[in-house]
């Protein structure tokens, strides 16, 4: 037997031993009850609170007349399920990154999409004023791939490539570029005010409109990560163990940067340039479900989405009747966690 014959059979092995469906199905079907009950609490919680009873009766028996009943429909409701698309969209996004670069710090936020996004946004706001929230999609799509284009393209230039690490820093500093430059434009025409809120990471203002726009976007895109979970699995092995169980790897990774792009740029277009959700969640996942990418990324979904949540209701629980920037909770939690993994992986520049 050869070499790269019994690599690949001591992987599928690996993967057998290391995969919990039944962890995974408890993590499911749980957590999917969870989320609703996070989504109402999330819905009752605010600078009026509101009884759960009334939120059920707003949701299925709406009476306009109802102040509150109002008040749940057009304000929190739209807010809510845009925290449950948001967490499941940065939280599959990072899952598929680590997955196929083989790369545990991978995250839309450290590796600089969401500044891409966030650029290119700002371009929309100063030169495309009144622009579509569809178009605003789109733009923020093509500030993704610019970013993902410019971290990777230093891979050209780094003598024996990109390590983690150098990834990192490699988005790190494209991130700065984008960030600035983004600055830039809000100074000079004068949109600072308007987008200080934004990038400081929220859903107050999400309305439904913006909802029903990005619904069909992080449906589909779940959904082609779904199918496309067990590529991800494989090319977590490594490229070379991923051929020899008959997997074509350049059509996979396109297809799966092609989802990482959409997610990232929906999810930034909505709340903003915000990090570390797509850290932590898949790392959390894998400790409990195992290294099979086919529960992995539903099970990220659902757990990003109760993440979120929860943090939306933090920031509103902090300070009332003031909302703390969401960012700033993600990153107390994401710092450490980002150093932790950093050591545990022990990698070199």
């Amino acid at each position: 037997m050869s070499k790269s014959m019994e690599v690949t059979e001591q992987s599928s092995q690996q993967l057998n031993l290391r995969s919990r469906p039944l962890a995974a199905t408890i993590i499911l079907v749980l957590g999917s009850f969870t989320v609703l009950f996070g989504l109402a609490l999330s819905i009752s919680v605010g600078a009026a609170d509101i009884k759960l009873s009334t939120v059920w009766e707003a949701i299925f028996r709406f009476n306009p007349d109802v102040t509150q009943h109002s008040i749940i429909q057009e304000l929190r409701l739209p807010r809510s399920l845009a925290d449950i698309m948001v967490g499941a969209s940065f939280s599959v996004a990072g899952a598929i990154m680590q997955g196929m670069t083989r790369n545990p710090l991978a995250d839309p936020g450290i590796l600089g999409i969401n500044a891409g996004a966030a650029f290119m946004l700002a371009f929309c706001f100063a030169f495309l004023p009144g622009i579509s929230y569809n178009s605003l999609i789109l733009f923020s799509f093509l500030g993704a791939a610019l970013a993902t284009g410019l971290v990777y393209g230093t891979g050209f230039l780094v003598r024996n490539g990109l390590t983690p690490v150098r990834l990192v820093l490699a988005g790190t500093a494209v991130s700065a570029l984008l960030m600035a430059l983004s600055e830039g434009i809000a100074i000079h025409f004068k949109l600072s005010q308007d987008l200080a809120f934004w990038r400081a990471g929220g859903v107050a203002g999400v309305k439904w409109e913006q909802v029903t726009t990005m619904f069909p976007w992080v449906v589909a895109a779940l959904v082609g990560a779904l199918l496309l979970s067990r590529s991800i699995t494989l090319l977590s092995f490594g490229d070379e163990v991923a051929t020899g169980l008959g997997q074509r790897t350049k059509p996979a990774k396109l297809f799966g940067a092609i989802i990482v792009l959409v997610l990232a740029g929906v999810a930034v277009s909505i709340v903003g340039p915000i990090a570390f959700v797509g850290l932590i969640i898949p790392h959390l996942t894998r400790y409990f479900v195992g290294i099979d990418y086919r529960w992995i990324i539903p099970c990220s979904a659902v757990l990003g989405s109760l993440f979120m949540l929860l943090a939306d209701i933090g920031a509103r629980m902090i300070n009332p009747p003031y909302e703390t920037p969401i960012s700033a909770l993600f990153a107390l939690i994401g710092v450490p966690f980002f150093l932790y993994v950093a050591r545990k992986e022990g990698r070199e520049l």
